[in-house]
C-alpha cells in the first residue's frame, strides 16, 4: 500500500507540474467547449431562406397560427425585383423564389440544391392542397400534418457539446498520459528501477489507473462547471450522475490504448504521434464534435467499433437526454471489453527497458 500511495502521489505531481500535459488534457479541450458553446449557444432550428416575388395571396392570407408554423421552417423575404430574386436563387443565395400568377403558385428553384428545393416544394404543396380543400368547401380535413422536432425545445447546443467534448478530453488525457508516461519512464530507466524495487507490479498498475481516473474526474468537474454557467446554460438531467461509471470505463479503455501506444513507441514523439493518430480522427468519426445522423451508413457502422462512440453516446443519454443509468450498461460492457483486449496486447508488447 505504501508503494501504491507513493507512486500515485508521484504520478499526480508529475501530471499537474507538466504544463504541456495540463494544457492538452484540460485547457485545450476546454477551449473547444468555450468556443463552440459561445458560437452556438443561441442557435435553434435552421430555416430555409426563400424570396416572395410581389404579392402571393396563398401565403398572405394564411391564418395567424398557420403563418407562425410556416415561419418556423421558412424565412420568407419579400421583393418586387423578379430578375434579382431569380438571380439569387441561381447563385444559391436563396433556396427558392415564389410568385403567384392567377391561380398558379410558381416555385423557382435551383437544381444544384435539390434538398432545400424539395423542402420548400413539400411545404408549399401542402399549402396548395389546403387552399384547394378550402375552395371546395372542406373546412376540416380528415388528416392534419404537423412537424415537431424530436428534441425538447429547452435543450440547447451546449447540452450536446458538453458530453461530446468531455468524452474527447477524457480519451485524450488517458491515452496521452499512459503513452507518454510509459515511454518517458522507460527512457529514464525508472521502469527498470521499479522492477528491481519491492513494489509489486499490481501497485504500479493501480497507481496509474487511479491517477487517470482522478484526472478524468477533475476534467469532468471543470467541464460541467463551465457549461453550467448562465452564459452557456447547461441543463443536466435527473440522473446525470450516471455518467461517472461510463466515464471510468471509458478512462480504462483509453488508458489501455495509451499503454499499447507506449509499448510500441520508442520515443515520446512517436508515442504522441500514435496517440494523436488514434484520438483525433476518432473524435470526428464518433460524434464527439458533431452528430452522425446525416452521415453515410458505412460511417455509422464504423463508429460502432470505436470506443469513443460508446463513451460519448452513453454520457449524452444520462447527462442530457434524461435516460436512466441502466441504458449505459451495454456500453460499459463494450468499453471494458476494449480494455481487456487492448491491455492484453499491451502486456504482450511491454518492455521494462529499451535494451
Amino acid at each position: 500500500m505504501t508503494g501504491f500511495v507513493s507512486l500515485s502521489a508521484a504520478m499526480a505531481r508529475g501530471f499537474f507540474r507538466d504544463r504541456t500535459a495540463m494544457f492538452f488534457t484540460i485547457l485545450f479541450p476546454l477551449m473547444f467547449l468555450v468556443l463552440f458553446g459561445g458560437l452556438f449557444k443561441d442557435s435553434g432550428a435552421s430555416k430555409t431562406d426563400v424570396l416572395q416575388i410581389g404579392s402571393v395571396p396563398v401565403l398572405e392570407q394564411l391564418p395567424a397560427e398557420a403563418a407562425a408554423g410556416i415561419g418556423q421552417v421558412l424565412a420568407v423575404e419579400r421583393t418586387d425585383d423578379r430578375a434579382d430574386a431569380l438571380e439569387q436563387v441561381r447563385k444559391g443565395d436563396k433556396a427558392a423564389a415564389l410568385e403567384q400568377v392567377g391561380g398558379e403558385l410558381i416555385v423557382h428553384y435551383s437544381a444544384a440544391d435539390q434538398v432545400k428545393s424539395a423542402t420548400v416544394q413539400g411545404i408549399l404543396e401542402s399549402l396548395v392542397q389546403e387552399a384547394n380543400l378550402a375552395a371546395a368547401g372542406v373546412t376540416t380535413p380528415a388528416l392534419k400534418l404537423s412537424a415537431k422536432p424530436v428534441e425538447d425545445e429547452s435543450l440547447k447546443a451546449i447540452q450536446y457539446m458538453t458530453p461530446g467534448l468531455l468524452g474527447w478530453a477524457i480519451a485524450t488525457g488517458a491515452t496521452f498520459g499512459a503513452a507518454l508516461t510509459l515511454v518517458t519512464w522507460r527512457q529514464k530507466k525508472i521502469l527498470r528501477r521499479l522492477r528491481l524495487s519491492p513494489v509489486p507490479v499490481t501497485s504500479i498498475i493501480s497507481a496509474r489507473v487511479s491517477v487517470s481516473i482522478v484526472i478524468a474526474l477533475v476534467q469532468s468537474a471543470i467541464f460541467i462547471g463551465v457549461a453550467l454557467l448562465p452564459y452557456f446554460g447547461l441543463q443536466l438531467a435527473d440522473q446525470w450522475w450516471g455518467f461517472i461509471p461510463i466515464m471510468i470505463a471509458g478512462t480504462l479503455a483509453f488508458l489501455s490504448i495509451g499503454l499499447l501506444a507506449g509499448a510500441v513507441a520508442k520515443t515520446a514523439e512517436a508515442a504522441s504521434a500514435i496517440a494523436n493518430l488514434i484520438t483525433l480522427p476518432m473524435a470526428f468519426l464518433s460524434g464527439a464534435f458533431f452528430p452522425l445522423e446525416g452521415a453515410p451508413e458505412w460511417l455509422r457502422t464504423v463508429s460502432e467499433f470505436l470506443p469513443l462512440k460508446h463513451l460519448v453516446s452513453s454520457m449524452q443519454d444520462v447527462m442530457v437526454r434524461g435516460e436512466a443509468f441502466s441504458v449505459t450498461l451495454p456500453d460499459i460492457g463494450i468499453l471494458l471489453g476494449f480494455t481487456v483486449v487492448l491491455s492484453a496486447a499491451a502486456a504482450a508488447l511491454f518492455r521494462w527497458d529499451d535494451a
